[in-house]
């Protein structure tokens, strides 16, 4: 990976979708943590953790294209 100094993203709409983006990975990551055997108890509730990574994923779906759209409209502009 090439990384890039962290510039501070001039739009508001931008700073929100990267801290959807962020937080719904983080949250992802902490889902996906409880479904593996391991660190999974008897009480954990599958199905829950299931959907819960679903709506993780939606979330993460929404804000890239949300940053697509934004940033597409920026560069065209």
């Amino acid at each position: 990976f090439l990384f890039l100094p962290c510039k501070k993203p001039r739009s508001e709409l931008v700073r929100t979708s990267l801290r959807l983006l962020t937080s719904s990975a983080y949250r992802l990551q902490c889902e996906c943590r409880k479904a593996l055997p391991v660190e999974s108890s008897p009480s954990t509730d599958m199905q829950l953790v299931t959907q819960q990574v679903i709506q993780c994923a939606y979330d993460i779906a929404k804000a890239a294209k949300q940053l697509v759209t934004i940033t597409t409209k920026e560069n065209n502009n």
